[in-house]
């Protein structure tokens, strides 16, 4: 091969090699043309995909946009949607008080619309003033007026200067003092059996809130109280009575001990835990 033909034939080469490298060079931007590209898009989608989100989020169930809450009278028994979604409540306590109504459930009171499914505390406090129950939806025995007395829950209260004996009175006949209702009447026999049996009105005011103005109804004939041999029982014993403390029935051994039986309760007068009104109290309840 002579010197042209070399040279030709480098030319040749030269040439060669530059365009395979621009060829490279070509196809190495195209790749990073569509890398970029890709990328631009699946932004473009997520920022879509947040917006929808974010979109969708501002929309209540069934893509019914909420609304400001408002505060106005309204009956739970009438109101339609657009009235209670305007009072703040969710889609699925407007459906669930349709389905309530149309099973022929009525809010009576406004006690019966806080049983709603999902309504909170706040919410019903702050709904509460403006809930308005229609007469319409009263129960109709609201329309006739009694015309016998339910004695039996409503007994007729005895008069002025009528009294009842209260040792042997039940709960009906102390139900009939004014003032005395179903809790009172058990509490007073209760509290009858609990001391031994009245022997004074006064022990009443030992129940807790009793009403003063009942104690005139009351009397006791023959008062036949329990009682407990004082000088028999050990101190859990004498414990027991609601009138004798733990002090008061360590004083009643002790002086056992010191001094041998008890003969009146007034043996017990120089001891610091029995005053004269603490000794009077017990004395219709013991024995010797």
């Amino acid at each position: 091969m002579n010197r042209n033909d070399r040279r030709i034939a480098l030319t040749a080469i030269i040439i060669g090699t530059i365009v395979l490298i621009g060829l490279w060079l070509t196809e190495g931007a195209k790749q990073a043309t569509e890398v970029n590209i890709t990328a631009k898009d699946s932004t473009s989608n997520e920022y879509h995909e947040t917006h929808r989100k974010h979109a969708s989020s501002s929309m209540t169930i069934g893509d019914v946009p909420m609304r400001h809450t408002e505060e106005f009278p309204f009956d739970p028994n009438t109101a339609d949607s657009t009235q209670l979604l305007r009072l703040g409540l969710h889609p699925f306590q407007v459906r669930s008080i349709y389905r309530y109504r149309a099973q022929g459930g009525v809010f009576r009171t406004k006690r019966d619309f806080a049983q709603l499914y999902g309504l909170t505390k706040k919410d019903y406090l702050r709904l509460e003033p403006y809930i308005r129950i229609s007469d319409d939806y009263q129960p109709a025995s609201t329309l006739f007026q009694k015309d016998e007395r339910d004695t039996l829950r409503y007994p007729v209260k005895i008069k002025d200067g009528e009294h009842i004996t209260l040792n042997t009175a039940d709960t009906t006949q102390l139900m009939r003092v004014p003032g005395i209702g179903s809790y009172y009447a058990k509490e007073i026999i209760r509290h009858g059996k609990w001391i031994g049996g009245y022997v004074n009105v006064n022990q009443l005011d030992e129940i807790d809130g009793f009403p003063q103005s009942a104690k005139k109804y009351f009397v006791i004939n023959h008062p036949t109280p329990q009682r407990i041999n004082i000088n028999k029982l050990s101190l859990q014993e004498l414990r027991r009575h609601p009138y004798i403390n733990y002090y008061q029935a360590k004083a009643i051994i002790d002086y056992r001990r010191l001094h041998g039986d008890i003969k009146n309760l007034q043996d017990l007068r120089f001891s610091k835990d029995f005053s004269e009104d603490a000794i009077q109290r017990l004395e219709p309840y013991i024995e010797y």
